[in-house]
């Protein structure tokens, strides 16, 4: 190939990642998973687990508590029925119960009731203005909800009362994605790293601001770790692998993104880019 095809190439290759970048950042600033109790865990409501959490309810019929900690394992379990039960209860014997309202929120947003999931959280607010985790909560599903304007307000609401919930400045940092401000992503990225060093997701994001701004070095090394810290993480797999085609090392590059697609079939960025490099 002489000089100017390998220029034109070069240029077509890099405009191409561009694009993919592109369409990357969308999604994942569109649904990019916050870091909370999505992650179904089976053995949070594992039949030995809920057996005490039920004897001490059993003891103390009448304690809110125990209801809102039972179920809250079922929740984690993925046992959403149960806990909404479980809530239910604990807000019966204490209409006050804010942690209860957020938690009940947090089993409805899942269900994909976004409306009773708002009430909550508003009611839990209501009761306490200074529960960073309803602001949170509320803050995701305006996210999701494409209410950004709103989103930011709740996020930042959570920040300005110094939550160390890492939640609050990923789900920002996710919006200055989208916003293009990936310095500020960067910053919020970090922050979200240092308070959950082993959460996948934080250095997921980061790593997608780094790749737009040029860093690919720094983008790497993030969707590295992301994928050691989660292997089941195909939007990793799928950045590493855009890496890889962009260093044109299609071979690997084909191996990431079939995992991907592996681990998430209908991952349309991850199927794109396997079909480019297989």
């Amino acid at each position: 190939m002489g000089a100017l095809s390998e220029r034109r190439a070069a240029r077509y290759g890099f405009s191409m990642a561009a694009a993919l970048l592109s369409g990357v950042l969308l999604a994942a600033c569109q649904s990019g998973p916050a870091i909370d109790l999505g992650n179904v865990d089976a053995t949070q409501a594992s039949s030995e687990n809920i057996s005490s959490l039920t004897q001490v309810i059993n003891a103390n019929p009448r304690d809110p508590e125990g209801y809102n900690v039972r179920g809250s394992a079922y929740g984690r379990g993925g046992r959403y029925q149960q806990a909404l039960k479980d809530f239910d209860t604990a807000i019966s014997l204490n209409p006050n119960f804010y942690q209860a309202y957020a938690n009940r929120a947090l089993i409805y947003r899942f269900m994909g009731d976004n409306g009773k999931a708002l009430a909550d959280y508003n009611r839990a607010l209501q009761i306490n203005p200074s529960y960073d985790a309803a602001y949170i909560g509320r803050g995701n599903v305006y996210r999701q909800a494409g209410r950004t304007q709103e989103a930011f307000g709740d996020f930042e609401k959570a920040i300005q009362l110094d939550t160390t919930d890492a939640r609050a400045y990923h789900n920002r940092g996710l919006i200055y994605q989208g916003q293009g401000q990936h310095t500020y992503a960067i910053e919020d990225f970090s922050t979200a790293i240092s308070l959950a060093p082993d959460a996948s997701e934080p250095y997921n994001g980061r790593g997608l601001s780094y790749l737009a701004m040029n860093q690919e070095d720094n983008a790497f090394a993030d969707f590295n770790m992301a994928i050691k810290l989660d292997s089941k993480n195909a939007e990793a797999w799928t950045n590493q692998a855009l890496i890889y085609e962009r260093r044109g090392e299609k071979a690997k590059a084909a191996k990431s993104y079939r995992e991907a697609v592996r681990l998430k079939p209908a991952y349309q960025p991850a199927k794109d880019g396997l079909s480019r490099t297989q």
